[in-house]
């Protein structure tokens, strides 16, 4: 199955990890469940990329929420491709678009979101978000409410 599918990095003894923002470490395969709607959640709590400015390092929690269509992302390829912007120098939204993008790309899927939840440097954290609905379906008009009603009761933070 994992030939027919086309991935290469599932199941692979060989994983090497690349250091520098490389999407075409993402790999998809077929849904065997387009005729229903469902979420698919992510949490990479050990996210790593670095400030384009300064050089330092830049850590946080991204969360990447999905309705498929036709395609999902396969787990492994998602963990290198995360793992890839470990020496990339992006500002934080930046991170955020980037990799929904590509994630829109690489599936074409319904709904998505992305969300990072960036540890404090200088006192501040940030914590873009940002999604995207297919446009011309009912999942166009979700991503409108969930953003403009994103942060209508931001978290506690306390933890940071």
């Amino acid at each position: 199955m994992r030939e027919k599918e086309g991935l290469t990095r599932l199941g692979s003894q060989g994983t090497t990890y690349k250091f520098d923002y490389d999407p075409s470490l993402l790999e998809s395969f077929g849904n065997k469940h387009p005729d229903n709607d469902y979420f698919v959640k992510f949490n990479c709590p050990e996210f790593t990329s670095l400030c384009p400015i300064t050089g330092q390092p830049d850590f946080a929690t991204i969360t990447i929420s999905y309705v498929p269509d036709q395609r999902l992302v396969e787990s492994k390829s998602l963990k290198l491709y995360l793992f890839s912007f470990r020496d990339h120098g992006d500002f934080h939204e930046d991170v955020v678009n980037i990799i929904m993008k590509d994630l829109i790309r690489l599936m074409d899927p319904k709904y998505i979101e992305v969300w990072g939840r960036f540890l404090p440097r200088g006192g501040i954290s940030i914590d873009p978000y940002c999604n995207y609905g297919k446009p011309g379906t009912r999942w166009e008009e979700v991503a409108w409410q969930r953003l403009s009603q994103h942060d209508l009761l931001p978290e506690i933070v306390d933890n940071r």
